[in-house]
């Protein structure tokens, strides 16, 4: 019977699973705003992966046409103060931005889950050093060293600018996964893992980390958004590569040119709404999760006649 009970599935855990696979596409589903969002990312990745389908024109950084030119149906935004097609730069300024939120928002969520896991299911020594690391960075305010980082690390390099950001946006998600992981290192599931001897990395990754899927993906999310408005932030101080394509050097170019004040304001405006829209959406997404990781959060749906 000993055993039996030991190798039966867990079932506080497979609800959980069960939570985070099944729930996900319902919360989504039935939450207007996070399908909102859902559909608003749908629409930039399509851009990113095919801006051929959206503009004829190839190579948006050469100067082909008359500059400051209006809106018109030849160019939808106008032409910059160097003559090139302005929509055609914002199509194509949508996948780095794209890549920039996707990536380092990836990478920072995983060092916050090797930091605050590890720290939480170690304990001792190594929780309180890994504790102390995530607080040293957390009250250390972001912008401020993500702009003395970039500047010492040397501008242009999107590899640079993608190493920034992780270092610097990791440690708030590993503040809330290890206070996570705290709650569950006592949950029999854990217990019935160790007693069949199970090695800790094994239980970390099969056992804990799967119940926590919904809280890893907010902060996946929290982090990407964080990635678009800092990278945003960096490019248009010049702390970026000034010849990339992305809507941050789109800023950066419009303010060197004194777009506002020679008349070609969507020169600044539409790439500024693009990545306010982008960060919208990461957040407005963000709101499926939080009903799965609190379910006092979700609204009262009433119950239908008869039912």
């Amino acid at each position: 019977m000993t055993t039996t009970a030991i190798t039966a599935p867990p079932p506080e855990k497979a609800s959980a699973r069960t939570r985070a696979g099944g729930g996900l596409w319902r919360a989504v589903r039935g939450n207007r705003k996070a399908m909102a969002g859902a559909v608003i990312l749908l629409i930039f990745t399509v851009v990113a992966a095919f801006p051929g389908l959206f503009t004829s024109v190839d190579h948006p950084d050469e100067a082909n046409f008359a500059p400051r030119l209006d809106p018109s149906t030849a160019h939808l935004l106008g032409t910059t103060a160097l003559g090139q097609d302005i929509y055609s730069q914002l199509v194509y300024g949508t996948r780095e931005s794209l890549v920039i939120a996707v990536v380092a928002g990836a990478l920072a969520t995983v060092l916050s889950v090797i930091v605050g896991v590890s720290a939480a299911y170690l304990g001792g020594i190594a929780d309180d050093l890994l504790s102390l690391l995530t607080n040293v960075v957390l009250v250390i305010p972001a912008f401020p060293l993500v702009i003395i980082l970039a500047k010492y690390a040397g501008k242009g390099s999107l590899t640079v600018i993608l190493a920034v950001l992780v270092l610097t946006g990791w440690s708030y998600g590993a503040n809330q996964l290890r206070a996570q992981a705290l709650s569950l290192r006592n949950r029999d599931f854990l217990e019935s893992a160790r007693v069949r001897g199970e090695r800790r990395s094994y239980i970390i990754v099969f056992e804990v980390l799967p119940t926590m899927t919904s809280l890893i993906v907010a902060n996946f999310l929290g982090a990407a958004l964080y990635s678009v408005l800092s990278a945003a932030g960096l490019q248009f101080l010049g702390l970026g590569d000034p010849n990339s394509q992305s809507w941050g050097t789109m800023l950066y170019w419009a303010q060197n040119q004194q777009a506002l004040q020679t008349g070609t304001p969507l020169w600044s405006i539409a790439p500024g709404l693009c990545v306010a829209l982008l960060g919208v959406a990461f957040a407005l997404v963000n709101y499926a999760f939080d009903e799965i990781g609190n379910p006092a959060l979700r609204p009262v749906r009433r119950r239908r006649k008869g039912a």
